[in-house]
């Protein structure tokens, strides 16, 4: 950055608390983009949903009222259906998966899709793991346990579809009116990774978790476009890089970190459970979740081809 360049301060929002994942990425986001910039670029991080639910992060930022949003992939996809193909069950099946879908040709390719459909520059992306269904009722190692049971789901019609296809009751809910569900019984029960569950306790109130690998969540940093073209061509390139190289450091965050989540939930009486039955879980997504919107995510071909480029 040249001496006389103004500085400027960005304003990042997540739904977290500061010491989820979510906050491990934007601290260490903060910190490269202060240094790349020589401290001319000031961040600054607003956790915890203070900046409003992440739907209405997302309509700030494409509209340049917010800088940046630390958002579930699942509440940009209304804004960008083909980024639905990543919240499409088991389309993900591995960490590997995740990484080989968000990084070279196909995160160029997301991210032209996301300023496209949505608006939005995709800087960074969060690996938060598989998403573990956690309930207050019972243990759930098969379908029939699932039977009835009302899950939350973010505002994503695919994981709306898929709870129901498995017998369930998914209701839409916001992410900042979660714990109160939880708390007040509106819910029984809702998936997220470990680290998350672990940070917005929900041991408190879930007493049972299920190991369930239909889809690995994914929370991308975005920009809005008209701001993001608004920067100079150096600030592009810092804030593109401190993004990548946040985004390396989350992975390796979420490696070391979850199961020490997971110990913790279950130090403070947490069931854990495996699947007997996945493979119905899995027949069921491919059979009746992923017919109903091929249309919808860009076509069958494209999504074929990115199970295809993920070597399924």
């Amino acid at each position: 950055m040249s001496a006389t360049a103004q500085a400027k301060t960005f304003k990042v929002g997540m739904g977290d608390p500061m010491d989820s994942d979510q906050g491990a990425l934007a601290q260490r986001f903060e910190e490269l983009v202060e240094d790349l910039s020589d401290g001319e670029m000031q961040v600054e991080l607003f956790p915890g949903g203070q900046l409003g639910s992440e739907t209405g992060m997302i309509q700030d930022t494409r509209i340049g009222k917010l800088d940046f949003a630390l958002i579930g992939v699942g509440n940009l996809t209304p804004y960008a259906p083909r980024l639905g193909a990543l919240t499409m069950p088991y389309a993900l099946r591995s960490h590997a998966d995740a990484v080989k879908a968000t990084t070279g040709p196909l995160a160029d390719e997301w991210n032209q899709i996301a300023e496209k459909q949505a608006g939005v520059h995709i800087v960074s992306w969060l690996y938060s793991n598989f998403r573990y269904l956690t309930n207050s009722k019972r243990p759930v190692t098969s379908l029939e346990d699932l039977e009835g049971m009302k899950i939350r789901v973010p505002q994503n019609k695919i994981m709306l579809a898929t709870y129901q296809a498995w017998g369930a009751s998914p209701i839409s809910m916001s992410w900042p009116e979660v714990f109160t569900g939880l708390q007040q019984g509106v819910i029984d029960g809702q998936d997220n990774p470990d680290i998350v569950n672990y940070t917005m306790k929900f041991q408190e109130m879930q007493k049972y978790l299920t190991e369930v690998h239909y889809q690995y969540s994914l929370q991308p940093i975005v920009m809005g476009v008209r701001t993001y073209n608004k920067l100079s061509d150096e600030e592009r390139e810092i804030i593109d890089r401190a993004g990548l190289e946040a985004q390396l450091y989350a992975l390796q965050f979420q490696l070391t970190e979850a199961s020490q989540a997971r110990a913790a939930m279950e130090a403070e009486g947490v069931q854990s459970a495996q699947l007997t039955d996945e493979d119905k879980w899995i027949s069921i997504a491919k059979e009746e979740v992923w017919p109903q919107f091929y249309e919808e995510i860009g076509g069958k071909e494209s999504f074929d081809e990115l199970q295809k480029a993920l070597g399924h």
